[in-house]
């Protein structure tokens, strides 16, 4: 009998616990875990309570480009212009990003379905122009292959709808994720072209409805979450925006980092998005720094809510702080930019009030506070951590994935990429809150298992030194990415995560990279012995993983986080 067959028969008998199990001897038959492309599946995968979801992307070669004649970025004139150095198959192709900055190709987004082991199930396709049927007008989305923050993937506060970010844009685009959008042109991006950014909401029933805004012109939307319970109906965003000169267009400021939105109802050709909504901001200002590029200190990459509150990370770029945020609806939280969600506290359900007439000099209202506890040391100075995903246990212990410094830095002598080899941050960390001191503190870093800075093989991928940068080819983990939990019956939770990568390609987010899981005692204070990260999936070459959470449906309040409706 087939896999899914054993899987779905087990289903209809009335246990989610019972399939997997089946599914579980039929791995022990065979020997093996199924991998990412193993197993066909119809476009519309039923979705079931229970198991994961994986964002990934799949690379489609281009063959118009070309090395020695192409221009990047498309469009380009006068000295924003430079020569592609490669053409267009992959990897090599990615060591375009070594000459521009802005360089990367839109790819179609994969959704794959995983039992929490990572046997796969199916998968589904996200609409895309390279899908028979899919018309420029018709629905569609995509990502940008090698931009590692993207389609991060997230429940509704209801857990019934899934939500994740891309572009409305054809398969095979070229530096889509630093363009402009059609309603925030910064006249000053190299990147002249425009795609409205999209958030796309997963039902149960495998069927997407889209949104399209003009927010994070410039750059990139990285994750959402729709808000729906209690009668509410808004889309949380995460992302980056800018990618021209200073002082940046009143629309790149507006449409900066966190954002709020109602969910269209309309087709993608119908809708007209209008100006950016902001629903927060922070300020390094608010610290007693000087201040930093308008707008920057908002370069947003993780989101989480948590008990009516809304959070965000930074981990990148030279403004502002590196660090976990939240945002404040009282406006008692933080007099001094540090502090803790008040008692209350309810989630935005409107757009930050600000003068849209002095945006560009003076910047968004600062509403947004540093989690006490954690880093407030500016990016520019010494960043102490590098957050981006962020997963509440319950209300005293958080868990914070750190995808490390990014550096590359190769020892030939050791075999290992040495920065990342010596982190003592990278990797999952465990926050603790104690209440006498108000503040979060951190337990311990899970790094077991994750083999830091040691290169790994892919089949397919190339061997030896990637000639444009002196480097290896092969990848190594740096830290983790999007991550997701679940509380287990046992005062134990289990964490799957993103693993993020350092390598000698010519752009670190096109590296191949895994699915990782560990399973950690919740109630300890000091690092456990014997815990470890199991790799369960490690992409193949010309794909690449990004985001995991349970399926829309899963009961997240039973232990063990499965349930039927």
């Amino acid at each position: 009998m087939r896999p899914k067959h054993i899987f779905r028969n087990a289903l209809r008998r009335g246990s989610l616990i019972s399939a997997f199990a089946a599914m579980a001897a039929l791995v022990a038959q065979s020997g093996a875990v199924a991998g990412l492309s193993d197993i066909p599946s119809p476009p519309q995968l039923p979705l079931l309570p229970g198991a994961l979801l994986v964002s990934s992307s799949v690379f489609q070669n281009d063959p118009n480009i070309v090395a020695g004649s192409t221009q990047l970025p498309p469009g380009c004139t006068g000295s924003t212009c430079v020569t592609a150095t490669a053409g267009g198959s992959y990897p090599y192709v990615f060591n375009n990003a070594l000459v521009d900055a802005s360089f990367g190709i839109t790819s179609k987004i994969v959704l794959n379905e995983l039992t929490p082991w990572g046997f796969k199930l199916g998968s589904i396709d996200v609409p895309n122009s390279s899908q028979p049927g899919i018309s420029a007008g018709a629905d569609q989305m995509v990502t940008s292959f090698p931009s590692k923050s993207e389609i991060g993937l997230n429940l509704s506060t209801d857990g019934q709808y899934l939500t994740f970010m891309g572009y409305r844009a054809p398969v095979g685009t070229l530096d889509a994720s630093n363009s402009n959008t059609p309603g925030a042109i910064d006249p000053t991006n190299p990147v002249p072209s425009a795609y409205y950014r999209v958030v796309a909401e997963l039902g149960r029933d495998g069927k997407f409805h889209f949104t399209e805004t003009n927010a994070y012109s410039g750059n990139n939307g990285r994750a959402a979450i729709l808000n729906n319970k209690s009668g509410a109906n808004f889309l949380y965003m995460a992302g980056n925006a800018g990618n021209g000169a200073n002082p940046q267009p009143a629309g790149i400021v507006e449409g900066a980092g966190a954002q709020i939105a109602q969910p269209s109802l309309q087709p993608e050709a119908l809708q007209n998005p209008g100006t950016p909504t902001p629903v927060g901001s922070f300020n390094i200002t608010q610290l007693g720094d000087k201040a930093d590029k308008i707008g920057k200190d908002d370069n947003f990459r993780g989101i989480g809510v948590h008990n009516n509150v809304l959070y965000y990370t930074k981990g990148s770029g030279g403004n502002g702080v590196d660090t976990v945020y939240f945002v404040d609806t009282t406006g008692n939280a933080c007099p001094n930019g540090v502090g803790l969600p008040q008692p209350g506290a309810t989630l935005p359900t409107s757009p930050v009030a600000y003068n849209a007439s002095t945006v560009t000099t003076t910047g968004l209202p600062s509403n947004m506070c540093i989690l006490a506890g954690f880093p407030t040391t500016l990016a520019k100075a010494a960043p102490t951590m590098f957050p981006f995903g962020v997963w509440f246990a319950n209300p005293t212990t958080l868990y914070v994935a750190d995808e490390g410094t990014g550096s590359n830095t190769y020892s030939s002598s050791s075999g290992q990429y040495t920065d990342a080899a010596a982190s003592t941050t990278a990797g999952l960390q465990k926050w603790v809150f104690d209440a006498t001191a108000g503040m979060w503190k951190l337990a311990y870093t899970l790094q077991s298992g994750l083999n830091l800075g040691q290169p790994y093989t892919v089949p397919g991928y190339p061997t030896g030194n990637n000639a444009a940068t002196g480097l290896p080819w092969a990848p190594a983990t740096d830290g983790l990415r999007n991550l997701t939990g679940r509380v287990n019956p046992d005062g134990t939770v289990t964490i799957w995560a993103m693993s993020s990568t350092v390598s000698g390609g010519g752009d670190q987010g096109a590296d191949p990279n895994r699915l990782v899981a560990i399973t950690d005692r919740t109630a300890a204070g000091t690092l456990p012995a014997g815990e470890s990260f199991k790799t369960l999936q490690t992409s193949a070459a010309g794909s690449v993983l990004r985001g995991v959470s349970f399926t829309p449906g899963t009961c997240p309040a039973l232990a063990g986080g499965f349930c039927f409706p």
